[in-house]
């Protein structure tokens, strides 16, 4: 279960995501600053401090990596038509896929990918039809279901091209089922999980450091535990968000963060921004 339902399926996600926000926060700041990819260039560097840290806990993270692939990815991408960064992103997730078996080397492609996804509108992927949307997530569920088995059957570990396949495809599924379901009354549900999202980058390193600190008490060692484990470390995180972010505009972190960015006390009380 934990292989086919969780491992390396939501990393596709979230490289895919940081794409999409990196296109959003370029053109916010488009708006405010006469050099955005300066301050962009800021804000991408202030991640890698973050992610060094970090990687003293855990040797896995992926700030740092998404830090230095966003300097030598997303940046240069910026200067390219959508069309242009659609079909670069196309290649390099294929050949990370195929050549390489995953992994990290999936990062430069999914983040095209979303940045790709941002440059024509997000809403093109919110206005699909509520059929289309049925037919792909059809599509993509039997696909991730026939993988999934002919990866668990076949004893492929993450590195394999199985792997890595089942993974990319299984996370695509999970968003066109995100996106279903916000067409539906779940929608308000969702809803409830929003001040999470707004401060990602607290949550994960949270994570981490209630993960790190519970290793002293006891040792996890069997798949019910970790769930049990993920679901409270989620829980406390979603309770934390929702009373922090009645006060503030952002995240601790995430205040810190952009605070680096722009290189001056941004308010972090009232109504957030951009």
């Amino acid at each position: 279960m934990y292989e086919t339902l969780l491992h390396q399926r939501f990393f596709p996600i979230f490289s895919f995501l940081f794409g999409v926000s990196f296109g959003l926060f370029l053109d916010v700041v488009g708006e405010r600053a006469r050099h955005p990819r300066v301050v962009m260039l800021a804000r991408l560097g202030f991640l890698v401090p973050f992610g060094a840290l970090h990687r003293l806990l855990q040797p896995d993270e992926v700030l740092l990596s998404y830090a230095v692939v966003g300097v030598v990815v997303l940046l240069p991408a910026s200067f390219l038509s959508g069309r242009v960064v659609l079909a670069l992103g196309s290649l390099a997730t294929v050949a990370a896929v195929l050549v390489a078996g995953g992994g990290s080397l999936l990062i430069p492609g999914l983040f095209l990918l979303g940045y790709a996804v941002q440059r024509f509108g997000v809403e093109v992927l919110l206005g699909l039809s509520l059929k289309r949307l049925v037919v792909v997530f059809a599509g993509g569920l039997l696909c991730a279901v026939v993988l999934n088995i002919w990866q668990v059957g076949s004893g492929s570990q993450a590195g394999s091209r199985l792997a890595a396949v089942a993974g990319v495809v299984t996370g695509a599924t999970y968003v066109i089922a995100v996106l279903l379901l916000l067409r539906w009354r779940a929608r308000g549900v969702l809803g409830v999980l929003a001040p999470v999202g707004r401060m990602a980058l607290t949550g994960y390193v949270g994570a981490t450091l209630m993960i790190v600190a519970m290793d002293y008490f006891a040792e996890v060692s069997d798949f019910g535990t970790a769930v049990t484990l993920g679901i409270g470390v989620f829980l406390v995180e979603l309770a934390f968000s929702s009373l922090w972010l009645r006060h503030a505009r952002y995240g601790p972190l995430e205040w810190v963060w952009r605070c680096l960015t722009w290189w001056d006390v941004v308010p972090i009380r009232g109504r957030p921004e951009g």
